[in-house]
């Protein structure tokens, strides 16, 4: 047993490192621009609905570039970095595939540098975009704080040890969400993300040829061959082959998707499965009886995600541009 003396100077030489994990979440606040750039998240907002307004699939973007920045270590922007000098950017990875509208997001960058140069990060504003955007979404709307840096640096080689794949069992989806303080309740609602959007071919004929899934309906297997008639779709096509996530409200972020899962009708295996096990088939139950329900964990799941370990303080920095580090 360990004497009092040792725990004490145990407790002491963790205690920095508590305390480093706790003021990593603490230097993010409510309204942290609101001296150094007072309208930042109303530019934000108005980017948004622009963008949406002329490009209405901006919205799923935003919702997606926030899981797949926040996920891998950090909610640092990493995922709008380009490949530059031979260090390639973590878009290059698979577990990346079909993501798009990077380009939009400078727009808003653009935006606020013109009211407040050097001031507002590009994480903030993947963090905040993902938040107007589920709203343009008919979603939810999660307060968030800000006051996020941008990594000087890409995590290409880490990225598919921390996004879970679509084929992935539930146990390691869980517990990947768990690792960064989602909890399953809030997994489940996250993962209604996939009532927008839609997905690439590519990822979906596995279930289709050279038989089909058994626990697919066979009426949506049959549409979804007709969307996706060809078991080796290109994936460098100009107009790739995708269905919709869901035929019914494809733009509409609501428990559509749930319902859709217990027909079954879910379109990826994660989908699936999310109904199959019992950890989580009794949330998929009740979000799909009750929309405001599933809004409510989401919005909740959403800030907990775009929490996770951000860069603050003088961590990081404040890209001039998104897509590149500042030069020295």
């Amino acid at each position: 047993m360990a004497t009092p003396i040792f725990k004490s100077i145990f407790l002491l030489s963790f205690l920095p490192f508590l305390l480093h994990i706790r003021c990593a979440k603490g230097d993010l606040q409510m309204g942290y621009y609101s001296k150094s750039c007072p309208r930042a998240e109303d530019i934000i907002k108005e980017q948004v609905i622009k963008l949406y307004e002329e490009h209405g699939n901006t919205a799923v973007s935003w919702l997606r570039n926030l899981f797949h920045d926040c996920m891998v270590k950090s909610c640092d922007a990493s995922i709008l970095l380009d490949s530059v000098a031979g260090v390639e950017s973590e878009r290059k990875s698979p577990r990346n595939f079909g993501m798009r509208n990077f380009k939009y997001i400078q727009t808003i960058k653009a935006a606020l540098e013109e009211e407040c140069p050097n001031t507002v990060s590009c994480a903030d504003i993947v963090a905040l975009s993902a938040r107007d955007g589920a709203v343009m979404l008919k979603g939810p709307r999660g307060e968030m704080k800000t006051g996020r840096k941008d990594s000087k640096e890409n995590y290409l080689a880490e990225v598919e040890s921390f996004i879970p794949n679509h084929n992935d069992s539930m146990e390691l989806v869980l517990s990947r969400f768990q690792s960064i303080g989602v909890d399953t309740e809030g997994t489940v609602a996250l993962l209604g993300a996939h009532s927008v959007g839609r997905v690439h071919c590519i990822n979906i004929v596995h279930r289709l040829y050279p038989t089909v899934d058994p626990t697919l309906d066979p009426t949506y297997a049959d549409y979804l061959k007709l969307r996706c008639p060809s078991a080796e779709p290109d994936p460098k096509a100009v107009e790739p082959t995708y269905a919709r996530k869901d035929r019914k409200t494809p733009m509409i972020l609501d428990n559509m998707y749930y319902k859709n899962i217990l027909e079954p009708k879910g379109l990826l295996v994660v989908d699936e499965l999310l109904a199959l096990i019992l950890r989580t088939a009794p949330f998929v139950e009740k979000m799909a009886a009750d929309n405001q329900y599933f809004h409510d964990q989401f919005a909740r799941a959403l800030v907990v995600l775009s929490e996770n370990n951000p860069l603050t303080g003088d961590q990081g920095e404040i890209r001039k541009n998104c897509r590149y580090v500042n030069s020295n």
